[in-house]
Order: structure tokens, then C-alpha cells, then sequence
């Protein structure tokens, strides 16, 4: 060892302070080498990663650390900050493998798009973009802010133009372009004379699908000639809340862009750092005027009628709005995964309804749109659930590209019916 270097460390001359400051340095650099070897075992640190630029960066405040020996007091900011890092993030994920926490710090394995944007009476739409090298679903957004590829005007007025909404079961989260149950469906219309357009946004309700009805129905400047709505699952998201806002205004869409990942504080760069992330949360949550609401409520098995007539008001509204404008109005009852819908536990995303309960309330929402389709002289299609298995989701809901194509071959003849 040089002169230089044993002086720059703390031994000759003897400096405990920058001695303690490498000691301490060169510790957390060892912990930093066995979580990295933790997560490679793991298969989690993938190149070009959040996770490995995190790793990379607390190498870095190691080095700045025995850098800064010389200097206590900027040693000692830097190495606190390396504490921090490095507790916040491989901690909190080893809390979680123990189970003892639902969340980590750890920032994840890809650097995933913003796929959705701020929108100030949906508040979270898809930003037109399209599908990037790596994504486990191909998902394209066309310049008109829609699932699928891209169209024209001229193209759609030569053809009978369909509207889908729903949430993420018509958006078709889980399924590649190609397969969607939407894109399926105009295939077997036929794509000569059908074009079936998919305004599905993932976790939208019916309060954003009458929004959506009212000032977003038309895609390319051309109106549609038939409205299909696919709904049901997401209203239950505020069922049993309690003192329920009749426009879902107090926990639903407060927490839309939160949900959508359409607020600046999901930066996946500023992820990398652990401390940088948890701080601006908590300014968020002291400055911010919009907050994501903690409900209140009780978990119940039990019908909710405000939910109920909400709901139905909504069908009514939907209804209205697009019989005015000579659109037929087609509904579709919610298909979900029956096979797994048994544990006794809630979603986060239904913080009052059991798994176990969570059918037999769709089922009544289901009645209710046919019934409520019936009295407005609607077109319901009633899609057998019997008719699908637990092959056919990845999830409670979600289809899988054989789902999809079943779903859509038992639309299709009802839509070819009620929309010609």
C-alpha cells in the first residue's frame, strides 16, 4: 500500500474517522455485492433494468464514500445516504420475501412507459404510442387515443363503425394486439364491412363510460352506428363504501390517475432512488390536492343498492345519450373467471367484496343492464358463462387469447343482429 494511500485511509497517519469511513463503506459494499448475487440468483437484475441502476448507483455512493474519507462530515452525509438507500431498498424487499411487508422500495425489473396521461374529466386516458421492443404484451394506441391500429376517416365511413367500452376486460389487458377480443370480433363480421373500434380503458367504470359517451364516442370525426358497453366488474370497486358519491367522486375517480400511473411521481427514474421516491410521496401527500381516499366502509356479502341504482341510472344516461344521436346501444354482461373466485379474502381493488362473493354481485349487475336494456329497448347479449373455464383467463376476469376468441364468436351473432 502506498504512502498516499494509507494516509488518504486513516493508518499512517492514524485518522479513525477515515478509517471508520472506508471500513464502513467497504461493509455496505459487500452487502450491496450479496444482494446483487441475491437478485441474479433470483433472476431479477436484468440488464438495462430500474433495479440494476439502482445497484449501480449504491456502488457509486460506496466509491464516493472511501472518496470522501478525507472529509468526516461530507463522508458522513455520503454514507448516510448510502444506509438510507440500501435499507429502503434491498430491506424493505427482504421484508417483503418474509412476508412482513406488502410492499418494497425496491425499484423494478423494467422501465415501463407511461401508457396513460392526465385527463381532466377521465383522469387518466392512453397516450397514443406504439409498442416498444421488450413489452411482454404488444400494445399499440393510435393517434386517436384507441387500442389497435391506426385508421382513417374515408376508411371507417365504408364501413358499419362499432364502439366497445369497458375497462381493462375490453381494453384486453392480458392479450397481445391481434387477439383482442375486439379485433377478433371485426374479423368475424368481416373486415370489409365492419370496423370495431376498442375505447376500453383499463379500470374505468360506467361513470367514465358516460363521460366517454357524451363527448368522446366519435373516433376520426366519424359517429358510430352501434355502441357496445361491456361492463360491470370495475362498478363494484365502490361497492359498500359508504355515503357513496352518486358520480363515484369520492374514492373511485379521485384515484384514477394514481391507479393509471398518469402522475409525474411515477417517473421510473426517479424510482432508482428509494429515498428520492418515499420523499416525494410524502410531499405529495402533505401538498398535493389530489390524494388518493382511504374509504370507509365494511365487507358485506350483501346487495348494495346505492351502488345498484347507480348504476342503473347510468345505463339510463348511456342509453339516452346515444338514442338522441341515432346510435344503437348494445350491452354486454360481465364473464368472469368462476373457477377461481373462492378464497376468502378481498382485492385491494375491492376493499368490501370477497373473492367468494364477487360473482353472485356481478350476476345481479348483469340483471340489471338486462333488464334495464329491455325497458329502453336496448340490445343485450347475454354471453353463457357456463360456456367458459378457468383456460380461458389468466386472472378473475382477464381472457387469455383462446378466451378472447371464444368470447368473441358468442358476441358476434348478437352484434351482427342488432347492428347492421
Amino acid at each position: 500500500m502506498t504512502r498516499a494511500l494509507r494516509a488518504h485511509v486513516g493508518i499512517e497517519p492514524r485518522r479513525p474517522e477515515r478509517l471508520l469511513a472506508v471500513l464502513v463503506a467497504g461493509a455496505f459494499g459487500f452487502v450491496i455485492f450479496g444482494g446483487a448475487l441475491w437478485l441474479i440468483h433470483a433472476q431479477q437484475l436484468p440488464a438495462r433494468s430500474p433495479v440494476l441502476a439502482y445497484v449501480l448507483y449504491l456502488a457509486m455512493l460506496v466509491v464516493l464514500g472511501v472518496l470522501a474519507a478525507p472529509f468526516p462530515r461530507l463522508a458522513m452525509v455520503v454514507l448516510s445516504l448510502l444506509a438510507l438507500e440500501t435499507g429502503l431498498g434491498f430491506g424493505s424487499a427482504l421484508l417483503l420475501d418474509l412476508g412482513m411487508v406488502d410492499t418494497s422500495l425496491l425499484p423494478s425489473r423494467y422501465f415501463e412507459r407511461t401508457r396513460f396521461k392526465w385527463h381532466p374529466l377521465l383522469q387518466a386516458v392512453p397516450i397514443p404510442s406504439a409498442a416498444a421492443p421488450g413489452d411482454e404484451v404488444v400494445v399499440n394506441i393510435n393517434s386517436a387515443g384507441l387500442r389497435g391500429r391506426e385508421r382513417s376517416a374515408d376508411e371507417l365511413r365504408r364501413r358499419v363503425v362499432v364502439a366497445v367500452f369497458g375497462g381493462s376486460t375490453t381494453y384486453d389487458a392480458a392479450v397481445g394486439d391481434g387477439d383482442t377480443w375486439p379485433e377478433r370480433l371485426e374479423t368475424l363480421l368481416g373486415a370489409d364491412r365492419y370496423a370495431v373500434l376498442n375505447h376500453g380503458v383499463p379500470a374505468y367504470t360506467t361513470e367514465e363510460n358516460v363521460i366517454q359517451t357524451a363527448f368522446y364516442a366519435e373516433a376520426y370525426g366519424v359517429r358510430p352506428r352501434c355502441a357496445v358497453y361491456y361492463v360491470g366488474w370495475n362498478d363494484l370497486h365502490t361497492a359498500h363504501v359508504r355515503g357513496l358519491d352518486p358520480g363515484y367522486a369520492d374514492f373511485h375517480a379521485p384515484g384514477q390517475a394514481e391507479v393509471m400511473g398518469a402522475r409525474r411521481l411515477d417517473s421510473p427514474y426517479l424510482a432508482i432512488s428509494p429515498t428520492f421516491s418515499l420523499l416525494a410521496r410524502l410531499v405529495s401527500l402533505a401538498a398535493d390536492t389530489v390524494q388518493l381516499p382511504e374509504p370507509e366502509g365494511a365487507r358485506s356479502a350483501a346487495p348494495d343498492p346505492a351502488l345498484e341504482a347507480i348504476y342503473a341510472r347510468n345505463i339510463e344516461a348511456i342509453s339516452a345519450i346515444n338514442r338522441q344521436r341515432g346510435i344503437v346501444t348494445i350491452w354486454i354482461g360481465q364473464v368472469l373467471n368462476r373457477e377461481v373466485l373462492a378464497r376468502n379474502v378481498s382485492d385491494p381493488w375491492m376493499p368490501f367484496v370477497e373473492d367468494k362473493d364477487l360473482w353472485a354481485m356481478v350476476e345481479r349487475l348483469n340483471t340489471i343492464a338486462r333488464g334495464e336494456a329491455a325497458r329502453l329497448r336496448d340490445a343485450y347479449i347475454d354471453v353463457p358463462v357456463d360456456r367458459f373455464s378457468s383456460s380461458d383467463f389468466v386472472d378473475r376476469g382477464h381472457f387469455n387469447p383462446g378466451g378472447s376468441a371464444k368470447f368473441a364468436s358468442l358476441v358476434a351473432p348478437g352484434l351482427s343482429a342488432a347492428c347492421h
